[in-house]
């Protein structure tokens, strides 16, 4: 059977192939529609009521999030995110065709407009004043984070360019917490400006 994506070295550690596996396969199902039952398969007789909690069907906040155990000679761990990468960002374009079938571009425009006036007000604040600091303990370098910000002040002021896929792959190094601030904040707003920038892309 031919696999998905190339492996670590037998020593290193990767991204669990099953879990992999079955997650993109699950992907494929629900991104192109398509039925996992197949009624020429089932006993003659009476139905038997189907007792499974049915699955949630994925969607591009479901793949953004996911996440898989690493072992040994597993699959790269790189390979797997840029191939998650370009499948959250087809299943928001298959969303946006749709919405736009049913309402008009107009009325996705609308939304879009409306989500990114949301985000732009904590960008307006000073610097080291953008999110508040962790409780205790360490949290994302304030600096590094006020930088990626500032890109996109001149994304939305001057439409300089910033793709969703590089606001996903920024890092930040850790800071004791008089120049630091908090993990989920931060964390939560770039997932969400993550979404409008799909949107539009």
């Amino acid at each position: 059977m031919t696999e998905l994506f190339p492996r670590v070295s037998a020593t290193a550690r990767g991204y669990d192939i099953e879990q992999v596996d079955t997650f993109f396969e699950r992907a494929r199902r629900d991104y192109e529609g398509s039925v996992t039952g197949d009624a020429s398969e089932q006993a003659d007789g009476p139905d038997e009521p189907d007792t499974t909690p049915a699955e949630e069907p994925l969607d591009a906040s479901a793949v953004r999030v996911a996440a898989f155990d690493l072992v040994r000679h597993g699959y790269a761990p790189a390979a797997v995110d840029a191939a998650l990468d370009r499948l959250e960002a087809a299943f928001v374009a298959a969303d946006r065709a749709d919405f736009i079938a049913e309402n008009g571009q107009s009325s996705w425009m609308s939304g879009v407009v409306e989500r990114a006036t949301t985000l732009y007000e904590r960008l307006t604040r000073p610097p080291r004043e953008r999110f508040a600091p962790p409780e205790r303990g360490r949290g994302y370098d304030s600096a590094q984070v006020d930088a990626l910000l500032d890109r996109l002040v001149a994304y939305f002021d001057e439409g300089t360019a910033i793709k969703a896929a590089q606001v996903r792959s920024t890092t930040f190094a850790s800071a004791p917490r008089s120049r630091a601030y908090a993990e989920g904040p931060v964390d939560a707003y770039l997932d969400r400006v993550v979404d409008v920038l799909l949107a539009v892309e």
